[in-house]
């Protein structure tokens, strides 16, 4: 076989499924498009930068294509222990920031009581969707109050942040606000988003406390395992 011939043959071939040390099992049900996206180097990240008790909930990363990616927009989500992902990813950073989004989702069961139960993330969410309304308002979207009151996600209310605003104009409406233009989506994601940004952007804690000072609390408690029942 010649040498381009055998080189061509090796890109097309890709690992179908192995472990990591930790035992994290990876599942590539469909080859990822772009050949330079490195998954083990991103699940070494992930794995490096996400404490242990961060990552007990989640036993299996599926790379591939699935239905529920065209039908809600999502790059990613997390089901019964498992974090599934799309392989059609821009960048090592894009799959990475799609995974730790997941992880966050994994805490919430075993943890919702330590994050939400005490109302305080909650309320936090509330009065700053409250703000985002204010300034929408003042710059032509008038739309009811009581359409931000929802903390649960609202396909409804996400198409009117996308598609109506637009993230772009959002970015500018929403800073000082939210932490990013997900974030006001629903109350899981300002969580998810959150705890994305709190150990994708370290340099940033010092804002993160200034502009989300309940949700901060709660991801370093969650960090350092501090009244955690772990």
């Amino acid at each position: 076989m010649h040498t381009e011939t055998l080189i061509e043959k090796m890109k097309q071939t890709q690992v179908s499924d192995f472990y990591t040390s930790e035992g994290l099992h990876i599942y590539f049900k469909d080859k990822i498009t772009n050949d330079e996206v490195d998954p083990e180097k991103v699940i070494s990240k992930v794995e490096s930068i996400l404490p242990h008790h961060l990552r007990s909930e989640v036993e299996m990363i599926i790379v591939g294509d699935f239905p529920e990616f065209f039908q809600n927009g999502f790059n990613a989500f997390y089901e019964g222990g498992t974090v599934h992902v799309t392989n059609e990813q821009d960048s090592n950073e894009d799959m990475f920031d799609d995974i730790i989004h997941e992880f966050a989702h994994s805490l919430e069961e075993p943890h919702g009581y330590h994050i939400y139960g005490d109302g305080k993330v909650k309320d936090e969410f509330l009065r700053k969707r409250d703000a985002l309304h204010s300034v929408l308002w003042k710059n032509g979207y008038k739309t009811p109050k009581a359409f931000f009151s929802n903390t649960e996600y609202d396909k409804e209310f996400d198409l009117y942040l996308l598609q109506n605003v637009g993230y772009d104009k959002l970015q500018n409406y929403a800073a000082g606000i939210f932490l990013t233009t997900y974030a006001p989506t629903s109350l899981r994601e300002y969580f998810a988003t959150g705890f994305t940004e709190f150990f994708l952007n370290p340099d940033g804690h010092n804002y993160m406390k200034k502009v989300s000072p309940q949700l901060y609390k709660k991801l370093f408690e969650l960090y350092s395992e501090e009244g955690l029942d772990v």
